[in-house]
């Protein structure tokens, strides 16, 4: 008797108001048949949206974080394991969809500004994408796609270039973009899709 196919997830970290892309990504995935896990700072925006998903037939998991730090990503990812453990589930996809804006003058740019920028843009982009891969090195190669997973990186076009304005908010673009790359040419070799998309106004 043939094993039963594992029941393919997508993870999605940040959903903004439950509006914009990253909300747009989980219902499209729930309505193709993923279990969807939904992270986001704060219960309102993922328990909504999880409700919606629910009454429409899909299947939602809600993770909400205190903060994107390492710590909070970390454990969510081990949340996500425990509610959607192998063989049943299969970690197939993941977005991050994170950010943080910050439009100045470049000598009214703060500090906190930076850093924050950095944080959300970069550090908590390095943290979700090692509990991301990690997943997805777990699965077996899937046919047609010849793939184990998918990582996706919604940026901006400030990932591209820098404008008026933005020399915080592109640092961390910038950074998120050139993380997308790296992790593309490492682990493409091992069936690991890796990709950035710009995405303005998500």
């Amino acid at each position: 008797m043939a094993s039963q196919a594992a029941k393919r997830v997508l993870v999605v970290a940040g959903l903004g108001n439950g509006t914009g892309t990253g909300a747009a990504t989980a219902r499209l995935f729930a309505k193709n048949g993923y279990s969807v896990a939904l992270v986001a700072r704060g219960a309102n925006t993922v328990n909504s949206l999880a409700q919606e998903i629910k009454s429409e037939g899909g299947h939602a998991a809600t993770f909400a974080l205190p903060s994107y730090s390492h710590e909070d990503i970390t454990t969510a990812w081990a949340s996500i394991h425990n509610r959607f453990p192998k063989p049943e589930y299969a970690i197939r996809a993941a977005v991050f969809n994170v950010g943080h804006s910050v439009f100045k003058p470049f000598l009214e740019v703060t500090p906190e500004d930076v850093q924050n920028c950095l944080q959300t843009g970069v550090a908590a982009a390095f943290s979700f994408s090692r509990g991301a891969i990690l997943a997805l090195k777990e699965n077996d190669i899937e046919e047609p796609t010849g793939k184990r997973g998918t990582l996706i990186f919604t940026g901006a076009t400030a990932a591209l270039r820098g404008n008026v304005l933005t020399s915080a908010f592109a640092a961390g673009k910038f950074g998120m973009r050139a993380l997308s790359q790296s992790l593309a040419k490492e682990f493409g070799k091992e069936n690991i899709h890796v990709a950035h998309a710009v995405m303005d106004g998500g």
